[in-house]
């Protein structure tokens, strides 16, 4: 092969002789962190999204011992909050904060408050929740529109 001339494809090297990816790894799916539950601990039904955890001191202190995901939910509900407030801080799907917070819930690393239904559906505390939301400034700094 004369020199300048284009390396035929297969003299270019193999995908095996790649350089490793640099940066964060791939997102991993949400059902390997469950293992493919979409309930935990043998519950009939997820946790709702309203639901409130916290942090228990046995949860505290077994933090070490925790996998990353179920570290980060226990270090993250030291103060309570919901379960989707807590997927939204963490960045991870709702329902793998469902599951694993269900499993923790059962190991004893989380206490979970689960709101009353008819509070949940009355139409007054619906309307506040709106109202509070439209308070809320977009990125722009501005209210959303109240209509």
């Amino acid at each position: 092969m004369a020199a300048g001339e284009p390396v035929p494809h297969e003299a270019a090297g193999s995908a095996w002789d790649a350089p490793e990816p640099v940066g964060r790894a791939p997102a991993i799916r949400p059902f390997l962190l469950t293992a493919g539950r979409v309930s935990g601990s043998g519950a009939a039904t997820p946790l709702p999204v309203e639901t409130q955890i916290v942090a228990t001191s046995a949860g505290l202190s077994a933090l070490a011992s925790l996998t990353f995901e179920q570290h980060d939910i226990v270090a993250a509900c030291r103060r309570p909050q919901s379960v989707a407030e807590l997927a939204a801080r963490l960045r991870l799907h709702l329902n793998v904060v469902r599951v694993l917070a269900d499993d923790l819930r059962a190991a004893g690393h989380l206490a979970v408050h689960v709101p009353n239904a008819r509070t949940a559906q009355d139409i007054s505390v619906l309307r506040r929740v709106i109202d509070g939301l439209r308070a809320v400034p977009d990125s722009r700094g501005s209210l959303r529109d109240s209509s």
